[in-house]
């Protein structure tokens, strides 16, 4: 019988003592921590006084969060040892280790700026910690489709008021409505009701018509428009929740289904159910051959002859 773990129960172990290491509450805590430091750090540098006194000090700090930052990522990539292509599927995987192996290029390192700014993005991180506010920031990008129709919807109706505009008021009104762009920047800012009832005032001293235009452009761009963002955005969220609570229980299915170590059990059952037959095979060839059989006894030696047969037969049915 082989001694010893194959390459795949040995992956499956340590996996599972990664596992027992990242998925501990003490360890999310950490790295949460480690975040927030790390935040502060960035900060704390922008007092160029406090930041020339204290220059080793918050070195050593952020080379410490960076530390922890790495083990942390080990620790994940052991917990996936087992299932690599799981940790490339989920993105926010893919967020960690990109920002994490960037702060390790040599040319990144040497650009001040471009490093703050990764250091930065791992602020970004809590929301690995935070499933509320992962959940928002899944909303937000699958909503970034409907919102880019919702945007070019928005500008043609705000192109085509502001056209209107133009010819309605240039002359009376030159300083708001003297150029589509002056038009345009005086719709932009009407539609979010600000000095909505002053230009109203001015367009009725020189039209009564002029109510219709407002009314009309405030009901269909400050209304009607932002309802629809606010309802696409509310379908994104809704779709968001329910992505989290199917990866949520996509991780949870493979813990009740076998416990650590299940392959390595089940390798080892089958090499000594192979050796029990070896030895089985070996004792009826034996006997057949008369060498275990005394000569006062055969009805013994053929009762233990029957005997491994049927060992050996029930032998095969668990296997």
């Amino acid at each position: 019988m082989r001694s010893g773990w194959s390459a795949p129960a040995r992956r499956t172990g340590l996996a599972a003592r990664c596992r027992t290491v990242t998925e501990a509450p003490a360890f999310s805590l950490v790295v949460f921590g480690a975040i927030l430091v790390n935040a502060a750090l960035l900060g704390l540098e922008t007092y160029s006084g406090l930041a020339a006194e204290y220059q080793d000090g918050l070195q050593l700090a952020e080379r410490a969060c960076l530390g922890v930052f790495t083990v942390e990522m080990l620790l994940r990539l052991g917990a996936h040892a087992d299932r690599p292509g799981q940790f490339l599927r989920d993105p926010w995987n893919l967020f960690d280790l990109a920002v994490l192996a960037s702060a390790f290029l040599p040319l990144v390192r040497e650009n001040t700026t471009v490093l703050r700014l990764l250091r930065l993005a791992r602020v970004l991180r809590t929301a690995r910690f935070l499933p509320q506010l992962r959940v928002l920031l899944v909303a937000v990008g699958r909503s970034l489709p409907g919102t880019v129709s919702f945007l070019f919807v928005g500008a043609l109706v705000l192109y085509v008021y502001a056209m209107v505009g133009w010819v309605c008021f240039a002359d009376s009104d030159p300083q708001h409505y003297g150029s589509i762009g002056r038009a345009l920047l005086t719709l932009f800012l009407l539609m979010t009701l600000d000095g909505l009832g002053e230009a109203v005032h001015a367009g009725l001293e020189i039209s009564r018509l002029s109510i219709l235009f407002y009314a009309s452009y405030v009901l269909l761009a400050s209304f009607v428009l932002v309802n629809v963002l606010i309802g696409v955005v509310l379908n994104s969220l809704d779709e968001a929740r329910a992505l989290e609570a199917e990866q949520a229980a996509a991780e949870r299915q493979p813990a009740r289904g076998a416990r650590p170590g299940a392959a390595h059990d089940a390798e080892e059952l089958r090499e000594r159910i192979a050796a029990v037959r070896l030895a089985l095979a070996e004792l009826e060839v034996g006997l057949a051959a008369g060498i275990a059989r005394p000569a006062g006894a055969p009805a013994g030696a053929a009762a233990v002859g029957a005997g491994a047969a049927v060992t050996a037969a029930s032998v095969d049915t668990v296997a």
